[in-house]
């Protein structure tokens, strides 16, 4: 098997403005647990296993309670998320898997009774850079847990 690219050596200018962006949603109007809930969602329904395992372990870091890490795949059936997440999980998969004929209106209204203009501009924000970071570390194999250390993660306990 050929072995991939490491696309931020190779492209660093470009890492560094995406990481930028990236860190700047930490300032944005979107609470920190549900950004969590994006990435993680975002990145399982993706297959991405090198954000999945990021993002659980900055999750667990922060405070997020384990049993809703289990529960987020049946995150309908769940009574552990708030309408205000349940929504912001309908816009990530919306987003994440982009239907044929876009966005359906009732999730639409759905998110945008929970998030004013504003929030529901930083949550898409949101999406899209956890989708990029996605299709960057599918493309490229990057392994789980391989930043642990750079991004203090390994602080999760959790290897």
């Amino acid at each position: 098997m050929t072995q991939r690219i490491n696309y931020t050596q190779q492209s660093p200018e470009l890492f560094k403005k995406y990481l930028e962006f990236s860190n700047a949603l930490k300032s944005c109007t979107i609470e920190e647990p549900i950004r969590n809930l994006v990435s993680m969602r975002a990145s399982q329904i993706n297959g991405c296993a090198f954000c999945l395992d990021m993002h659980v372990k900055e999750a667990r870091i922060q405070g997020e309670r384990e049993l809703r890490i289990y529960h987020l795949p049946i995150w309908r059936e769940s009574s552990l998320f708030s309408p205000r997440e349940r929504a912001a999980l309908a816009w990530t998969e919306a987003l994440t898997k982009l239907p044929e004929h876009g966005v359906p209106g009732d999730i639409y209204e759905q998110v945008h009774g929970q998030f004013s203009d504003k929030e529901l501009s930083d949550l898409t924000f949101a999406v899209m850079a956890i989708n990029g970071w996605n299709r960057a570390n599918i493309a490229f194999q990057t392994a789980p847990g391989s930043a642990d250390k750079a991004f203090g993660l390994d602080k999760a306990n959790l290897s």
